[in-house]
C-alpha cells in the first residue's frame, strides 16, 4: 500500500471516550474508520449507525476475525487493555490502547513483547503528549528558557460520587491515580525523566478507590516532582515547571483546549499562545503514519514500561506508607 492509503482501523468498545476519538478519525484523511465491536451485537449496531460506521461486530473476537481492519483503539476498562492488546496484536493488528496501559509492569513487558513477536506497533492513548502545546513546552525547556529544571507540579481533578460509575469501581483497577493522576505522572516523567523515588498518599473513599491521590517523585540530578489528583475534589487541571530561572504554566495542559503557555521570568509574564488542535486525532494519525512507514510512533515501549514502573512503585508506597525507591 502507498504511504497515502488511509489505514482501517476498527474500536472495541462502545465506551464514552470514543466519542472524543471518532470525531477527528472521520475527519482524517489518513484514517478510514470502518468497525466497531460491543459484547451486545445490537448495541453495537445502534452504536455504528449513530456514529456512521460501516461494521458492527456482537463480540471483539469478530472484529480481530475481520481481515480488512489493519488497527484497532482499544477503550476497554483498565483490567482488560493489556489482555486485549496482546490478543489485537496476535490476530495481526497494530493497537492503540487507551491510558493507563496498566499499573503492572509485567503485564505491560508482555504486552509489547506480544506485539514484537507479531511484528505488530503498540501504543499507549496519551492523547495530550500529540499536542503542539506539549511540543512546544518541551522545547522551552530543551532551549533553557527557565534555567535548569528543579520542580514539577501538577494537579488533575474532579467531582464524581457515583459508586456505579466505571472511574470508581475497584474490580477494574478505577480511581483518581488511574483516571486522572496517571497524567501528572505522565508529564512529570516527560520533563524530568525517570523517578529514582516516589512517595504516595491516598484517601481512599467509600468505592474502595483512591478518591484523592498525592505523589512526590525524585529524580536524577536532583529534580522533583509534586503532585496531586483526585475523584472528590473541584475541577483542576495545571501543570507547571519551575527552573532555576523562571518556570512555565500551563492552565490546561491535558485537554488543550485553550492552548497556552506563560513564561513566567524576571518578575513578568509572557503568554505563548498557540493554534488548537486535535490532540485524539493526532494520536491516530500518528500510529496510522507509522503502519504506512510514514513516521515513528510518539510513544512506544519504553515509555508505556516507566508510566507503569511509576504508577505501580506509588500505589505500593501509598499501600505500605513507606517511599519506594525505583532501580
Amino acid at each position: 500500500m502507498g504511504l497515502d492509503t488511509p489505514v482501517k482501523w476498527g474500536i472495541l468498545s462502545t465506551a464514552d471516550i470514543n466519542r472524543k476519538v471518532i470525531p477527528g478519525a472521520h475527519a482524517s484523511e489518513k484514517v478510514d474508520l470502518v468497525a466497531v465491536a460491543s459484547r451486545d451485537q445490537r448495541r453495537a449496531e445502534g452504536y455504528a449507525r449513530e456514529w456512521e460506521i460501516e461494521r458492527a461486530y456482537g463480540s471483539y473476537e469478530a472484529l480481530l476475525d475481520d481481515a480488512d481492519v489493519e488497527a484497532v483503539y482499544i477503550s476497554l476498562p483498565n483490567t482488560l487493555h493489556c489482555d486485549w492488546s496482546i490478543r489485537a496484536v496476535e490476530a495481526g493488528k497494530h493497537v492503540l490502547c487507551e491510558k493507563p496501559l496498566s499499573r503492572h509492569v509485567g503485564d505491560v513487558e508482555s504486552a509489547f513483547d506480544a506485539a514484537e513477536r507479531s511484528g505488530r506497533i503498540l501504543t499507549e492513548a496519551f492523547m495530550y503528549r500529540h499536542n503542539p502545546q506539549t511540543a512546544r513546552l518541551r522545547q522551552l525547556v530543551d532551549d533553557g528558557v527557565i534555567g535548569e529544571v528543579r520542580l514539577v507540579r501538577s494537579c488533575f481533578s474532579y467531582s464524581l460520587y457515583d459508586a456505579e460509575n466505571i472511574r470508581l469501581r475497584t474490580d477494574v483497577e478505577g480511581g483518581s491515580l488511574m483516571d486522572v493522576g496517571c497524567y501528572c505522572v505522565s508529564g512529570s516523567r516527560l520533563l524530568a525523566g525517570e523517578p529514582e523515588q516516589v512517595h504516595g498518599h491516598q484517601f481512599v473513599g467509600p468505592s474502595g478507590t483512591d478518591w484523592v491521590f498525592t505523589g512526590a517523585m525524585r529524580f536524577p540530578e536532583d529534580v522533583f516532582a509534586q503532585f496531586d489528583c483526585g475523584t472528590a475534589l473541584p475541577e483542576r487541571d495545571e501543570l507547571e515547571v519551575i527552573g532555576s530561572e523562571g518556570s512555565l504554566f500551563l492552565d490546561d495542559p491535558w485537554h488543550c483546549v485553550v492552548p497556552s503557555i506563560e513564561l513566567r521570568r524576571d518578575g513578568r509574564v509572557e503568554r505563548i499562545d498557540l493554534e488548537h488542535a486535535d490532540s485524539y486525532r493526532l494520536e491516530i494519525e500518528n500510529l496510522s503514519a507509522a503502519i504506512r512507514g510514514a513516521a515513528e510512533p510518539l510513544l512506544g515501549r519504553e515509555d508505556a514500561v516507566g508510566q507503569a514502573r511509576a504508577l505501580e512503585a506509588l500505589f505500593r508506597s501509598a499501600t505500605t506508607g513507606v517511599a519506594v525507591s525505583l532501580g
